[in-house]
């Protein structure tokens, strides 16, 4: 997924609240692609971290 799936399913969240997530280590699983684009390695992982995030609510 590209950070703009990500941001488009958070409904709201910015671009940079996303990085900051990423750089406290509260974002989900992503790497860099060879021309330096981060994506989030799986739909499913995306899911995952959601369920992580509600169930610590």
């Amino acid at each position: 997924m590209s950070v703009r799936q990500v941001l488009d399913e958070l409904g709201g969240v910015s671009r940079r609240t996303f990085y900051r997530w990423r750089e406290l280590g509260y974002g989900p699983a992503a790497f860099k692609l060879p021309n330096g684009e981060l994506r989030v390695w799986w739909r499913s992982d995306f899911h995952t971290w959601l369920r992580q995030l509600e169930a610590a609510a």
